[in-house]
């Protein structure tokens, strides 16, 4: 049995991996090795870039950048999140909030000494990166359409840092970016509405408070037909394997998506849409390996 003590460290622990989104970063650190080994680095042995040194580092500068981002952005949203999530902000609020900022700037020195370890332009970068994150937290995510599109942006980022390691400027590498980046921006829209409430009561100037829940549900119908175009254009355009199969499954659900959107105009029904968004997502990380299962055992 854990005494009383070791309890209360145990649920502070929790607390601090769900204010940094503990498992987004393992699936982004996993979606990096994979899109390096397959798309970015797809001519070179696997061990030489799963042993380089110079794609661990960037991938821990960009692991520590995002967990720093959650706890800023966190801390900024205390009282939206107290309103559109209860239950999770009382987990969150096990920790104080200056344990929190102690934290976001523990992380952010050691993003930069990561990146340190590659170069000074990558010190630059996550510098760059880490500002960006704080201004959106601080400012841009109340804008309409701004906040939306940086959000997209930042998201993609850590991948935009290995794209510049590797350059890699074949155009498949673009088309899948593009198709991430509309996935991305179809999922911060669908958070807006999801989260109205909280958004409404706290004056943030989101797509749905400003223009109303039509314009917004017009707006995601355009971006999802041109999700929907893109992944066409990856299937019949491009050699991505066996990937196709999770772009027909992508098309489909995103049709779903679009027929429950019509219906939709609950908290709950947005909360739907934005977990079949987040598994397409999570599930576009691991289809990678669909691209060509054999090259991994061949380049072993």
């Amino acid at each position: 049995m854990l005494s009383r003590r070791q309890k209360h460290i145990l649920l502070k622990f929790f607390s601090l991996f769900s204010v940094v989104r503990g498992y987004n970063i393992l699936v982004v650190v996993l979606a990096q090795y994979l899109a390096s080994v397959y798309i970015f680095a797809h001519d070179k042995p696997v061990k030489s870039v799963l042993l380089d040194l110079n794609l661990l580092m960037l991938v821990l500068a960009s692991s520590a950048t995002i967990a720093g981002g959650y706890i800023i952005n966190n801390f900024y949203d205390s009282e939206k999140d107290l309103i559109n999530k209860p239950r999770k902000t009382m987990l969150d609020r096990l920790v104080s909030q200056n344990t929190k900022l102690s934290f976001y700037f523990v992380l952010n020195f050691l993003s930069v000494v990561f990146a340190s370890y590659v170069s000074f332009k990558a010190v630059i970068f996550f510098s760059m990166y880490i500002f960006a994150i704080w201004l959106y937290s601080h400012r841009l995510k109340k804008l309409p359409i701004v906040g939306n599109m940086v959000s997209a942006i930042l998201t993609v980022t850590p991948f935009f840092a290995i794209f510049i390691y590797y350059q890699n400027f074949e155009t498949v590498v673009f088309a899948h970016g593009l198709f991430l980046f509309l996935l991305i921006s179809m999922r911060e829209l669908t958070k807006d509405l999801e989260n109205l409430k909280g958004d409404l009561a706290l004056n943030y100037r989101t797509i749905p408070v400003i223009y109303g829940e039509k314009v917004s549900k017009l707006m995601l119908t355009l971006v999802a037909v041109c999700t929907i175009i893109s992944a066409v254009i990856l299937v019949l355009f491009f050699k991505i394997g066996h990937m196709y199969y999770f772009f027909y499954l992508s098309i489909a659900l995103i049709i779903l998506y679009l027929i429950i959107l019509l219906k939709s105009n609950k908290k709950t029904h947005y909360l739907i849409l934005h977990n079949i968004l987040k598994f397409i997502i999570v599930s576009g990380v691991f289809s990678i390996l669909l691209i060509d299962v054999s090259i991994v055992l061949n380049r072993i």
